[in-house]
């Protein structure tokens, strides 16, 4: 997946849409999985990216925490907190703890947009749970 992160999302995909074609699966299907929403979110793809995410959970993969903090990522960088924040709920209803880098991404993110309030209210949650 060294296309994916070189930002060449697209031949990544079509890279994997081949195997798939062919009956082949990667080794690490979350992990490779998670360096293509990667490399998606990095080229301005977030749209794409979010499609390969919800696609692995519609199929019922568990992702793991940093698949999950990718995305969280792609959103926040976009100043989509809503999303990010939805995600964040979805991750936990899916029995995925959010770590520190989840929460570090979605607080610094909320405080560059001076989004105080509810960067303060997150950080309550993360010394709560114990992760600062």
């Amino acid at each position: 997946m060294l296309y994916a992160k070189k930002h060449h999302a697209d031949k990544a995909i079509a890279l994997l849409t081949k195997l798939k074609d062919q009956g082949i699966r990667p080794n690490c299907v979350i992990n490779t999985y998670t360096i293509l929403v990667m490399g998606l979110c990095q080229s301005g793809k977030l749209e794409e990216a979010r499609k390969v995410f919800e696609d692995l959970l519609v199929k019922g993969y568990n992702l793991d925490v940093y698949a999950y903090t990718v995305m969280i990522q792609g959103f926040c960088d976009k100043g989509l907190f809503d999303e990010a924040l939805a995600l964040l709920s979805k991750m936990e209803e899916n029995g995925c703890i959010p770590d520190a880098k989840t929460y570090e991404i979605i607080i610094l993110s909320l405080f560059e947009k001076d989004e105080n309030d509810m960067a303060e209210k997150l950080l309550c949650e993360m010394i709560m749970r114990g992760l600062l």
